[in-house]
């Protein structure tokens, strides 16, 4: 069973891939440069939320291994 933390890591990675497709679609239908600028934000917010967030559920994976509990 996952814990609450790891649901909230969860999370933050689908939300970091819903920003992903947010700028995709901004950047699609911007009108001008100070729009692309803000999708470029937050791209590059979604790749560091989402990046941090698995970096995350890998330590308590390997924190669980190490205590010797089910993953």
């Amino acid at each position: 069973m996952a814990s609450k933390s790891d649901e909230n890591l969860s999370s933050a990675i689908r939300l970091a891939d819903e920003m992903n497709s947010l700028a995709n679609d901004g950047d699609e239908y911007s009108q001008d440069d100070g729009c692309c600028v803000l999708y470029g934000i937050v791209r590059d917010c979604a790749f560091k939320i989402r990046l941090r967030a698995l970096q995350e559920l890998e330590r308590h994976r390997t924190k669980k291994r190490t205590n010797g509990q089910r993953v």
